[in-house]
């Protein structure tokens, strides 16, 4: 007996889905099926009932904080912020010219860049679903513009593939889109699906194979200006005597896959970087600003916390301030939401349950590096007409990401001149910032030759040498174990931020986890 799709497990059904459709199709149908789901957030928060005056400190004045500061405010508590560092907004930061930032290690960079330039260490993109960061971002008039996630005309890259030379995006995924169309459609048409598919599925699979891989009469995909449309021409289409174009050539199959450059054709379809993806105008902390501008008041910068001790009848935290001196101080209050990650946490004196400080002291950190080049011209721009999107490669760099805004704009421009985590991260640990800029410079002129000629200056973080985190986000030892611990209320304490999130790293992750961090603590003030 055939086998129809009306017959397949629904595990086999999204496979299919997923192969031949591509992420963006596949994520929709887990959502028809109810296997994913977007962003759980429903609107603003509505804290009813009268907390009688009661005052909660917030340890941390990153958007979690800030969020729990803006939100119980409103509905009539007192709020405390206790920020380490001079400025809210934690990993939400950007650097401009003029800036300075010391890392652990006591290496000083001083940002150079031309006025307007700038580079975000930590997060630089918004996903479409993340309707939290959004909807704040509309509220408090955060002017949001494209992040441009995949550019075809951006560049594929791995040393061993090609002679090391570049290749576009889209010839690399045109090709493989078409040469493995042919191959399921021959494999369709000497019957080796049939105990998958009904003959009349057969027929429309064929179709959708010959419309999908750009494949002839005789499901092959080979030159042509159909093909050309996608992968680029040889000779591009002109005007006048001279204007007829020529097709390109594709790769050859078993140089496509041996390239491995297929490896990254995916990266933009995971829900989290489907188009479109955004990004503030100015800098990622123009949303920080945002915040800041409604709760600096109640904020205490330059305060490095020591102790956070907790009662029957509220919470005093010790703390020191950085800037004046003068010795510990103390806050009280009768509750208290913790933002500190747990990297820093797990050295703070603290009487928090034992079971809480077991999954304190047992969260390690991410470890990334980041690069902010600058350069004397938009060489992308005028050079190769790259326009926003990332060029990947296998180099320690990991990746390139072309600047979203002020295109044609001459002048300097600053990109990200690799992202990279793990193992790479922690070896750029070990190096100082002049260090870890040239070697960033060596790779990425092996990509871009004009590397050498136009750069200007450049700053690089690597988040374990950043000192109010010592890390990019949380990783759970045992989340299935601990995180109920984690985000339970324990005693008149309450954590938040993205490790107390499904989202870890994401800022939509750091404002629901704030949320429902203020919801439940709100239900414990007026419900006891």
């Amino acid at each position: 007996m055939h086998r129809t799709f009306g017959q397949m497990s629904r595990r086999d059904l999204l496979t299919m889905i997923g192969a031949t459709a591509g992420g963006a199709a596949l994520y929709q149908a887990m959502t028809t099926l109810g296997h994913a789901q977007e962003s759980t957030y429903r609107g603003p928060i509505a804290l009813d009932g009268d907390p009688q005056g009661a005052k909660v400190l917030i340890l941390g004045a990153g958007l979690a904080g800030m969020v729990a500061a803006m939100e119980l405010r409103a509905a009539g508590y007192t709020v405390e912020v206790l920020e380490y560092r001079e400025k809210a907004g934690g990993r939400c930061w950007t650097l401009r010219g003029g800036d300075s930032y010391t890392e652990l290690g006591g290496f000083t960079q001083n940002v150079q860049y031309e006025k307007g330039n700038y580079f975000n260490p930590g997060p630089w993109r918004i996903p479409h679903h993340h309707h939290a960061v959004l909807d704040y971002c509309k509220r408090l008039g955060v002017k949001l513009e494209p992040f441009i996630q995949k550019n075809h005309n951006a560049y594929l890259h791995r040393q061993e593939a090609f002679d090391g030379k570049p290749q576009r995006f889209r010839e690399i995924a045109t090709d493989y889109r078409g040469q493995t169309s042919e191959l399921l459609a021959k494999a369709t048409n000497q019957g080796r699906l049939d105990e998958l598919v009904t003959q009349e599925d057969k027929e429309m699979l064929l179709e959708s194979l010959r419309v999908y891989g750009v494949l002839d009469e005789n499901y092959a995909y080979v030159k042509s200006e159909r093909t050309s449309d996608y992968r680029g021409y040889a000779k591009w289409p002109g005007g006048g005597l001279d204007g007829i174009p020529e097709p390109s050539e594709p790769i050859a199959p078993s140089k496509i896959i041996q390239s491995e450059l297929w490896r990254w054709l995916d990266e933009a379809e995971t829900v989290e970087h489907q188009a479109t993806m955004f990004q503030p105008v100015g800098g990622m902390d123009m949303i920080a600003q945002a915040f800041e501008r409604e709760v600096k008041d109640v904020i205490r910068y330059n305060t490095k916390v020591t102790s956070i001790m907790q009662d029957e009848n509220g919470v005093t935290v010790s703390f020191e301030d950085t800037r004046e001196g003068g010795g510990v101080q103390e806050a009280k209050g009768d509750w208290c939401i913790c933002t500190i990650p747990f990297s820093i946490l797990s050295q703070i004196e603290n009487n928090l349950s034992g079971a809480m400080k077991g999954v304190i002291d047992t969260m390690y950190y991410a470890g990334s590096v980041k690069f902010g080049l600058e350069f004397n011209r938009r060489f992308w721009e005028e050079d190769e007409n790259i326009f926003g999107g990332i060029s990947y490669t296998d180099l320690p760099i990991s990746l390139i990401s072309y600047p979203s805004n002020d295109y044609f704009s001459g002048g300097k421009g600053v990109l990200l001149g690799g992202y990279s985590w793990g193992a790479i991260a922690y070896q750029f640990n070990s190096m100082p910032p002049d260090e870890r800029v040239r070697i960033a410079l060596e790779y990425g002129a092996r990509i871009h030759p004009q590397y050498k000629d136009e750069f200007s200056n450049g700053v690089s973080v690597v988040w374990h040498r950043v000192p109010w985190v010592l890390g990019c986000y949380g990783i759970w030892q045992d989340k299935e174990s601990q995180y109920r611990t984690a985000a339970a209320i324990d005693g008149r304490t309450v954590m938040a931020g993205e490790h107390i999130s499904y989202l870890p790293g994401w800022q939509e992750g750091a404002i629901l986890s704030s949320l429902d961090a203020i919801s439940r603590l709100h239900d414990r003030v007026i419900n006891g």
